[in-house]
Formats: C-alpha cells, structure tokens, sequence
C-alpha cells in the first residue's frame, strides 16, 4: 500500500497544526508539507508527487483560487479539498469550476476532515 502524500496549504498556525494532528492520525497518509501561501503551495507541488491538497482560499500570500488556477498546469493533477472559513455559494462555484474536488466549511465540516480526507482516495490509487 503507498501513502497518500497530502499537502496542507492554511496560513492560520493554530488551525493548521490542528488539521495535522487531525492527519497524522490516519495511517494510509503521509502529511508532506504544510505551507502559508500560494507560492509556497506552488513550489512544493513542482518539487514532488502531491497526491491531495487542504487547501484554505485566505492565504499570508496568494489565494487558493490562484493555486487551483495554477494546478491545471501540475501533471498529475492532486485532488483537492478547499477547507475555509469564507463559505459562500460563488467561493463553492468557482473553486469546483477552478477543479476543487469537495468544498467545506471550516466551522461547519472541521470534525468530518479526517473521514473524507479517507473515502475521498484509495490508497492504492495513488501510484
């Protein structure tokens, strides 16, 4: 069985070492990096496989918006979360247009993260 490398890209440090405690509590994933901006984010993905992103739409630089615009241009593609405070039925839209696999609402969905973050891969699809 491989790991599923994910990369958590969140700018808020109290959330974000929640979200890792929340993953690194499943064993099928490999928590590679977590990143605060949309550059990071980006040279992260360039330097290796990134199976799944977290990805928050407020960032210390950058947005998410601007990092799913950019991963059309990553081959193969990661799956991605958008996990953010700022819901609003056009953020869900366009990020699902931009290629956001799932959309959640940090206050609403903050407890169902480590369940999705197993159903949404298999494991063994991330060759």
């Amino acid at each position: 069985m491989h790991a599923i490398k994910l990369l958590l890209v969140e700018d808020s440090s109290v959330l974000a070492e929640r979200i890792a405690e929340l993953v690194r509590g499943i064993p099928e994933i490999d928590l590679i990096a977590v990143v605060d901006s949309e550059s990071a984010a980006l040279l992260e993905m360039k330097k290796r496989r990134v199976h799944m992103v977290v990805l928050d739409l407020h960032l210390k630089q950058g947005t998410g918006f601007g990092i799913l615009r950019a991963m059309n241009n990553i081959q193969p593609k990661p799956r991605v979360i958008v996990h953010t405070n700022h819901y609003s039925a056009d953020y869900e839209n366009n990020a699902l247009l931009l290629g956001a696999d799932i959309f959640l609402d940090k206050a609403r969905d903050f407890e169902r993260l480590p369940e999705i973050l197993k159903t949404i891969v298999k494991p063994d699809d991330m060759r």
